[in-house]
């Protein structure tokens, strides 16, 4: 069996549990009780320390060659590491990470891998005609192993670069090097903007020699990890739970044009990382499921073993592209948990995911598409369930919500039934799940994501209404969505939300006591004029409608930026809405006009400056309302 050219068979070894070739015996697969042998299908490439590095450094590269321009393809790789040491000094072992590209090691803690090289993403040039950026470099990601930084020359000698927007988490990886968070040393033939917008990083520990190198990154949020120092910021930099981590800096960059925006919380309010696939000891291939924590600091593999509990694979039900929903529903009706190898999943019915504890993650960025105006997931009321690793697109016919957590209506259950109904110690939890609306085909939906349950974590989530892809695919009239995402549950909390271009208010929060830890937004560019974008006789939506009747919320590092290029004499009368009450409060916001096109007249209800294509910004408030 090959993969763009390259036989898979010959990357999987006896050692460790997966037979030699045996991806392509897929018997396994139709098997409700599991195997400790799973077939993971054709996209999910395992190397194993044995192997010759020429031949592991001519698979990735081949990989790298194919994605790293694939923006809008369909392809989907995991590419992972069994338990050993890759490269050396005098032979590093040094490759990129494309689209759709998921890299992590395959032990149980990221100590058990080591890459002697560098696992690079570089800026893109010349699209369209534009400069070298990192703007759109988004769904990839590197996880769970150990980079000692070498290889490369000139500029790029020695350095471990992750240049990097929306989508592309750094989790579990620690680095022993130069680290950058943008691609300095970028071809200057188009021009050398090098601007980034990413990005998110969690449970990491980045030994550098100096500082982490945030350069261009407009916003980043890192949490429970651990930092040598950080060198500079843009508009929108958040540490929780971080040691190591810069002070609070955050003021008027007008008054003060040397600050950087840093936003610093002592600790994260509420953290676990996301499910992962890994071998133990004996060469049995499990998930491990991180145990949650609140007010959680540096990473949780510092003093040993992460937390949490191992699944055998034997109780997941291992998918492929190919399956109906029909057959997923009834592995998950039979107890299953579900791990989705790499492809692209066609629904004509939900999920149904009814048992607490579920877990469902996807590898290589696999991507659940609705086809007939169906949600994709439906999370039933219950508590502890983890989605993670997933890509979902909206279908071409309208969909009410692509994701629902938790029955409609259970917010207005009685207090003690609720109490049932979830767990503030074992939250439901959604890490590394990215929703897009267009781009690559014409997508529609409502809302995208709705979270009626309580106790429910959202860690690392881009909910993208595109303003750019594939022809046909973006547009007012095309890709419509009114909302990003709806939480009516209580004790939700966001740590590391991006949510983007919706039509109306990009999030609505209708519950007690949430709390969002880092917010980034841009509202939508492609308003065809006021009349299309404004409600009640106000102009625009703000990026964050806490609603009226909320009476304890608190959000930290919010920003939200404005760009309306089809009509640039648009207006948001705010970029946030709060009730004035004691107990909502958000700290250090922000916006910002980009390009010269659009207003935004207040940052918080009627507080704060205006940011306008002739003063654009960042406008800023410590504290509001």
């Amino acid at each position: 069996m090959a993969i763009g050219g390259i036989a898979l068979a010959t990357a999987l070894t006896t050692a460790g549990g997966l037979a030699a070739g045996s991806v392509a015996q897929a018997s396994p697969h139709d098997s409700w009780l599991g195997t400790s042998t799973p077939d993971l299908g054709p996209n999910v490439i395992v190397f194993d320390p044995s192997m010759p590095q020429a031949d592991i450094q001519a698979k990735v590269d081949a990989i790298a060659t194919q994605q790293v321009s694939n923006e809008m393809g369909s392809e989907r790789y995991s590419l992972l590491f069994k338990p050993g040491t890759y490269g050396s000094t005098a032979n590093p072992l040094v490759f990129q990470v494309g689209y759709y590209t998921e890299v992590a090691g395959l032990g149980q803690n990221p100590g058990d891998v080591t890459i002697n090289g560098e696992i690079n993403v570089y800026d893109r040039c010349g699209l369209g005609g534009g400069d070298c950026n990192a703007l759109d470099n988004f769904w990839r990601s590197l996880s769970n192993l150990t980079i000692n930084a070498a290889g490369s020359s000139g500029c790029y000698a020695a350095t471990e670069m992750w240049a990097v927007s929306q989508a592309a988490p750094l989790r579990r990886v620690a680095v022993n090097g130069v680290t950058t968070l943008m691609d300095y040393c970028g071809d200057f033939t188009y021009g050398g903007s090098h601007y980034a917008s990413g990005g998110f990083m969690a449970d990491s520990h980045i030994t550098t020699p100096a500082s982490i190198t945030s350069g261009s990154q407009q916003q980043w949020l890192t949490e429970t990890s651990t930092i040598n120092a950080w060198s500079n910021g843009v508009w929108n930099q958040v540490f929780a739970g971080t040691v190591g981590a810069p002070a609070t800096q955050f003021t008027d960059i007008a008054k003060a044009p040397d600050t950087n925006n840093y936003t610093t919380l002592a600790t994260d309010p509420l953290a676990r990382d996301k499910p992962y696939f890994y071998f133990d000891g004996a060469g049995n291939e499990n998930v491990f499921v991180p145990s949650a924590s609140t007010n959680a600091v540096g990473t949780t593999w510092a003093n040993g073993s992460t937390p949490g509990t191992s699944i055998p694979i034997k109780k997941f039900y291992v998918a492929k592209p190919s399956d109906s929903a029909s057959k997923l529903n009834l592995a998950l009706l039979a107890g299953q948990n579900l791990l989705f190898t790499p492809g692209i999943y066609h629904l004509d019915q939900a999920l149904r995911v009814w048992r607490p504890d579920t877990v469902v993650l996807g590898l290589g960025f696999a991507t659940l598409i609705p086809t007939g105006g169906n949600a994709a997931i439906k999370v039933a009321s219950v508590p502890g369930v983890k989605l993670a690793g997933l890509l979902l697109d909206a279908g071409t016919v309208k969909s009410n919500e692509l994701i629902e957590v938790g029955n409609p209506g259970t917010s207005h259950l009685p207090t003690k039934l609720r109490a049932l109904l979830s767990s503030a110690s074992d939250p439901t939890t959604l890490s590394d799940v990215f929703i897009r609306v267009g781009g690559d085909i014409a997508g529609k939906a409502e809302t995208a994501v709705t979270v009626n349950s309580d106790n429910v974590l959202l860690d690392d989530m881009w909910i993208w209404r595109a303003d750019h892809g594939n022809p046909g695919t973006f547009g007012w009239t095309v890709n419509t969505a009114n909302q990003g995402l709806i939480v009516n549950g209580d004790n939700v909390t966001a740590t590391g939300l991006f949510v983007e271009h919706f039509q109306k208010y990009d999030v609505t929060w209708n519950g007690e006591n949430g709390k969002i830890v880092f917010f980034q937004n841009e509202m939508p560019y492609d308003a065809p004029n006021q009349a299309a974008w404004q409600h009640n006789g106000v102009n625009g939506y703000a990026a964050i409608h806490v609603a009226d009747n909320v009476k304890t919320f608190e959000g930290w590092g919010l920003g939200s930026y404005i760009y309306t290029n089809v009509d640039p004499t648009l207006h948001s009368a705010s970029g946030f809405e709060a009730p004035v009450t004691p107990g909502v409060k958000l700290h250090d916001v922000l916006t910002v006009s980009l390009n010269g096109a659009g207003t935004i007249d207040h940052v918080v209800n009627q507080e704060g400056p205006a940011v306008t294509p002739t003063y654009q910004g960042p406008a800023q408030l410590v504290s509001a309302p």
